[in-house]
């Protein structure tokens, strides 16, 4: 299992949002099909067929947690799976 995939079941765990590098969720989103679009400290994410549009901010070096949380909603509700 590789280092997107143990990511990908932290996150799903739900146990430790407020422990997500923010880079590193960054390059999830990138690997599930997203693409990145940097304005400023916003890092928004669009992918075709999914309307909601996530925006991220960094919290140090840290994801911020509510954010973490509209993520796994988002990956639950359109089953989205990482890509090779």
């Amino acid at each position: 299992m590789g280092k997107y995939e143990k990511l990908l079941l932290k996150i799903l765990g739900g146990r430790s949002d407020s422990n997500i590098s923010f880079n590193d969720l960054c390059q999830l989103l990138e690997k599930l099909g997203f693409d990145e679009r940097i304005r400023g400290s916003h890092h928004t994410f669009r992918k075709a067929g999914i309307p909601e549009k996530p925006n991220l901010q960094k919290d140090g070096n840290k994801a911020k947690d509510y954010q973490v949380r509209q993520i796994r909603n988002i990956i639950l509700k359109y089953k989205l799976e990482i890509k090779d």
